[in-house]
């Protein structure tokens, strides 16, 4: 029986998340992440919208006529839209509908935006650019917070042999990972084709691909656990599926691969690198940004194509040292740089900018 959602006062919210989405993507888990830290932290959040988890705080449609009221404690509320079907909205309520709002929104789009968007933009009255790369596309003032991470969660094995035993892997191999969608733009193929290169000559390791192919990309997985079969891999190069405990399949890794074409921002290196793991990344999304590769590196970014990144992989594979060491470096900095609590306060900076 599906849990019941927590419907909250809007008298007692000084930030709304709308989420006007029903299918999963990358913006909703940011929205599904970041309201309880921000929560946590005193922020007083709510979500509107339908395919948010029933935790949430919720805020139901028929009582958006009390926005008209402010909030207790304040004297505006913030519209935190992260697309333009919620920017819309937004603008009507405050300009036509005079309710007290502020509108903010965040960007993880890495091309030009159309006339249309870019008209909703300019009526905002901030700007969250989620990386660097983002800003530069945007013909605004903005500011960038890039996503964080939860460090508690994904964090590394107390005893990496445990945690490989635990998810049903021996725990005498190590292993190399590509976690996410499976799909041509996720370059799952990419990493498929590295494996079946490398791996003859690596018998020590073993390859997982963990994550889900939706009814569209079906075909594709099919022919890439095809193509791993025919070159004797099988058992090697491991399809485990999509899994809710993906922190503890993080914690079974002694490498990650990111092999994207494109991007918009891209959690899972983060993720891979909170937990201790090194990271090989394409130089797309915001992965140019969080991976270090000089100095204290946590891992390598390279070009998009299958020669590039089966070198970086190889390059690795033998050098158990190394490895340890761009690890030790990803777990440090990511907690020092991307943990979500260092972005659920970096966007409260920007809302206290429009009080």
């Amino acid at each position: 029986m599906p849990k019941t959602k927590t419907y909250v006062d809007p008298a007692g919210i000084h930030v709304i998340a709308p989420n006007f989405k029903q299918r999963l993507s990358g913006v909703t888990s940011t929205i599904i992440q970041l309201v309880p830290v921000q929560n946590r932290l005193g922020q007083k959040v709510a979500v509107l919208g339908p395919g948010l988890p029933s935790h949430l705080p919720h805020l139901r449609f028929r009582d958006l006529w009390k926005l008209w009221r402010r909030p207790e404690g304040a004297d505006h509320r913030i519209w935190h839209a992260r697309r333009n079907i919620e920017m819309l909205p937004g603008i009507l309520m405050r300009d036509l509908l005079r309710m007290p709002l502020r509108l903010v929104f965040t960007s993880a789009s890495q091309r030009k935006h159309s006339g249309w968007t870019k008209f909703l933009i300019r009526q905002m009255d901030a700007v969250i650019a989620t990386s660097a790369k983002t800003a530069q596309y945007l013909e605004v003032p903005n500011t960038v917070v890039m996503h964080g991470i939860d460090c508690d969660r994904f964090r590394p094995a107390d005893d990496k042999p445990a945690a490989k035993r635990a998810c049903g892997l021996d725990p005498d191999l190590r292993y190399v990972g590509c976690f996410g969608r499976i799909r041509h733009q996720k370059g799952t193929d990419l990493f498929v084709d590295a494996m079946i290169a490398l791996l003859p000559s690596h018998p020590g390791w073993s390859a997982i691909i963990a994550g889900r192919a939706t009814p569209q990309h079906m075909a594709f997985e099919e022919e890439l656990k095809a193509k791993a079969a025919a070159a004797g891999l099988a058992d090697r190069i491991l399809f485990v599926g999509e899994h809710t405990n993906i922190d503890d399949w993080y914690r079974t890794l002694d490498l990650f691969v990111a092999p994207q074409r494109w991007e918009g921002f891209g959690l899972t290196p983060l993720e891979a690198m909170a937990t201790g793991v090194p990271v090989v990344a394409t130089d797309v999304g915001a992965f140019a940004e969080l991976i270090e590769t000089v100095g204290e590196a946590t891992g390598s970014v390279v070009n998009p194509n299958l020669q590039t990144i089966s070198a970086a992989i190889d390059l690795l594979l033998s050098q158990d040292e190394v490895l340890h060491a761009l690890g030790t470096n990803a777990h440090r900095k990511c907690r020092e740089k991307n943990s979500i609590e260092k972005e659920a306060s970096s966007v409260f900076s920007v809302y206290g900018q429009l009080a």
